[in-house]
């Protein structure tokens, strides 16, 4: 799959079938509209082309509300796609001068003379322009001078893809990363840095590496211990993951650890990829090291518990 991150990268294709959309989490909802797109590129001798945007048009909108987060990252979203077998992702900044092109000039500039439309595969309640003033209408209307068919999306389709993104979001915010992969269809991941702590876990035997999620967008899963896989360069490590303010030393910041199983190299600096499984129990907090410690030995034994379970 080829990434274009503004429109000036693109080079107009002959016959294009494109879908748009921010399609986060690419989810089963969402593989069902992207394996239509794939279905009919190649039914038709064309190439499939998704349009998506980033920021998400909500943060530019209404740049107050920064309660909005995202199950992907734009990175995390164009390895599912390419994955599924997607020809182009376009990937448009999406600002407030582009927000404001109307809907006519939208479909010629955009759809048309950029990407080459031939084929669109559009909600039946697809908007867009300026103040989302362009729907169907606009679109069937513009198809006859611009050559180019559309294919909607039912409803019922639509609002599976919403409600299934809704239950995503609601499962991890709730720890239910088990029932989360079930409506995405994979398992949920965090990509960060491993960073510098206060090293207290070595002190009690679970040293852990602390994860920087740079992107302040993404969703993080609700307090608690977790069974996780860690992936470092293509190597897969067992462990389990903590997200909360560690109540037990008046912790102020909200932290994200992970203690792998069979591991004590030092990787501050590297990139890992920590993968949700299942969660284990709420963060509390505890009267002191020594009993933290305790417990942590018995979330260590649950944790190896339930990978011997998958076996």
């Amino acid at each position: 799959m080829k990434i274009y991150n503004h429109f000036s990268e693109f080079k107009r294709l002959n016959n294009a079938v494109v879908t748009i959309g921010t399609f986060d989490g690419v989810h089963y909802g969402h593989q069902k509209i992207i394996k239509r797109l794939c279905e009919l590129a190649k039914a038709t001798g064309g190439e499939s082309v998704i349009l998506t945007f980033f920021p998400h048009p909500r943060l530019i909108i209404d740049p107050e509300n920064q309660d909005l987060k995202m199950i992907n990252t734009i990175n995390e979203k164009a390895k599912i796609l390419a994955s599924l077998g997607v020809d182009h992702l376009i990937i448009t900044p999406f600002t407030r001068d582009f927000s404001n092109m109307s809907p006519q000039e939208y479909i010629k500039n955009i759809l048309v003379d950029t990407i080459g439309v031939k084929q669109l595969i559009v909600g039946y309640d697809h908007r867009f322009g300026k103040d989302r003033a362009g729907g169907m209408p606009e679109l069937e209307a513009e198809a006859k001078t611009y050559d180019y068919k559309i294919e909607v999306i039912p409803e019922q389709d639509i609002n599976d893809v919403a409600v299934s993104s809704t239950k995503i979001r609601s499962a991890l915010l709730s720890g239910k990363v088990a029932l989360a992969a079930k409506y995405l269809g994979y398992n949920f991941s965090l990509y960060g840095r491993v960073i510098k702590g206060d090293k207290i876990g070595r002190t009690i035997g679970f040293p852990t590496a602390n994860l920087f999620i740079e992107e302040t967008y993404k969703l993080i899963p609700a307090d608690g211990i977790y069974a996780v896989t860690v992936d470092m360069d293509g190597q897969p490590f067992k462990g389990m993951a903590y997200i909360g303010q560690r109540p037990t030393i008046n912790g102020m910041t909200r932290n994200i650890e992970v203690n792998i199983f069979d591991f004590n190299q030092e990787i501050y600096g590297q990139d890992i990829t920590m993968t949700f499984l299942q969660f284990l129990r709420d963060d509390v907090k505890f009267t002191g090291l020594e009993a933290l410690k305790v417990q942590l030995q018995k979330d260590k034994e649950d944790t190896l518990a339930y990978f011997s379970s998958l076996s």
